[in-house]
């Protein structure tokens, strides 16, 4: 395995144990704090804890709230209309995975 490769193994087991503040999360996503509330209070990311002091996100988080923000920067869709958007990516994602199992090899 060329070190690659084991960089992108590494990052993806890393990714299931990190965990973000929500002011860690906004530097990652380069983005404002106020922004990342949006996207909780739209329903886009759900954090662990009370309280945005005690709020935590999951690594995975990290994908999605930047996907958010870059549909909502580029494509200028709304924080809703992002969302939509993912989720229906996901849901299309899954489908495929569904139609891959079930096809006859």
């Amino acid at each position: 395995m060329t070190e690659t490769e084991s960089d992108v193994i590494n990052g993806a087991v890393l990714e299931q144990q990190v965990q973000f503040t929500l002011v860690e999360l906004s530097r990652a996503c380069r983005a404002d704090v106020e922004q990342v509330v949006l996207l909780v209070d739209e329903g886009v990311l759900e954090p662990q804890g009370v309280g945005r002091r005690r709020w935590h996100f999951a690594g995975s988080t990290l994908h999605r709230a930047r996907a958010v923000l870059r549909l909502t920067r580029e494509l200028e869709l709304s924080v809703s209309g992002a969302a939509l958007v993912l989720d229906l990516l996901d849901e299309i994602r899954s489908l495929k995975q569904r139609l891959t199992r079930l096809s006859p090899h």
